[in-house]
């Protein structure tokens, strides 16, 4: 199968890569800086520079193609109003242009990488692929808008017949994950995390090469116009370090960030270093990313590992 990638530079498209290649797939990455591709080293994917801007370039870097990963993304929470423009491009703007050239190239198979952040806050419930938020409610961060919206687009080209299967991953981490995220769970491994803070948020954690093998899956197997929910086992941040520094041989950070606090200092974030706290708060306080993988497992055959191996290996590759 000749498989185009976007965002193979990245830690989910570069697990991707290696999973395809491993069972010799061709493999086309597009990304922005052949350069900085480093996860790409010895895969022997076809690195191709491609920014994504152009729609007439890319249907002649998607012909002839078997299939079509789009993976290629911005997910960071807390960005400064002044980088919006570039997140909604990064994440609205490619997938529209990527599938529109996916359409002009006659692209027979796409698998688009979404999100469960499209269901938004789900308040304690665990929702599957039919569940809808109510976006009256608004959106936690500007990450969550703009998949939200990229979501509507692939969704708006499935119900004109385009041949694409959703995937919808949990909260991603591994060996090589830098997300703020990974690293304090890498600091309490290290037994180095000073600190927790919205430690009561709640996410599933699906380890990448998991979450690779679930999209490969999606791509073999799921019915066209489908949409998967590929969510590991689900826990807050607390436990999550807890569990972290408990395999580190460490015990996890004594000083509990009050949300409260948080609350009252964000408007003081940029002197902190972080230019919109405010953000941070919002996507994190007690709010909870749970959604059900059933579906995958059923349709799919597709299962995440538990948190506690996934983490062994993150940190000792055992």
């Amino acid at each position: 199968m000749r498989v185009v990638l976007t965002g193979g530079a990245g830690f989910v498209g570069g697990a991707v890569a290696r999973a395809l290649r491993a069972r010799d797939d061709d493999v086309v990455a597009l990304v922005r800086r052949p350069d900085a591709a480093r996860r790409l080293d010895g895969t022997g994917a076809m690195v191709v520079a491609d920014d994504l801007s152009d729609v007439r370039r890319l249907v002649g870097a998607l012909g002839p193609a078997d299939a079509v990963i789009h993976a290629a993304g911005s997910y960071r929470v807390g960005i400064p109003l002044s980088e919006r423009d570039a997140m909604w491009d990064a994440n609205v703007g490619t997938t529209t242009r990527v599938l529109e050239a996916a359409a002009d190239a006659k692209v027979p198979r796409i698998v688009y990488v979404s999100t469960v952040n499209v269901f938004g806050d789900t308040h304690g419930k665990v929702v599957d692929e039919t569940y809808r938020r109510d976006i009256a409610d608004g959106f936690v961060s500007w990450y969550d808008e703009t998949k939200y919206r990229a979501h509507e687009v692939a969704e708006a080209r499935i119900a004109k017949g385009a041949p694409i299967v959703i995937v919808m991953p949990s909260q991603v981490y591994g060996q090589g994950d830098h997300t703020a995220f990974g690293q304090q769970l890498s600091a309490a491994h290290a037994g180095k995390l000073p600190y927790l803070a919205l430690g009561n948020v709640g996410v599933g954690l699906v380890h990448v090469d998991d979450l690779a093998a679930g999209i490969i899956a999606a791509l073999d197997d799921g019915e066209l116009g489908r949409e998967y929910v590929l969510s590991g086992p689900r826990t807050t941040l607390a436990d999550a370090v807890a569990l972290a520094a408990r395999l580190g041989g460490h015990q996890p950070p004594r000083i509990r960030v009050p949300t409260g606090l948080l609350r009252t200092v964000a408007p003081l974030g940029r002197l902190m270093g972080q230019p919109n706290l405010r953000e941070v708060v919002s996507a994190g306080a007690g709010v909870t990313y749970w959604a059900t993988a059933d579906r995958a497992k059923v349709e799919l055959g597709w299962q995440a590992r538990d948190i506690e191996t996934g983490l062994r290996d993150t940190f000792t590759g055992a």
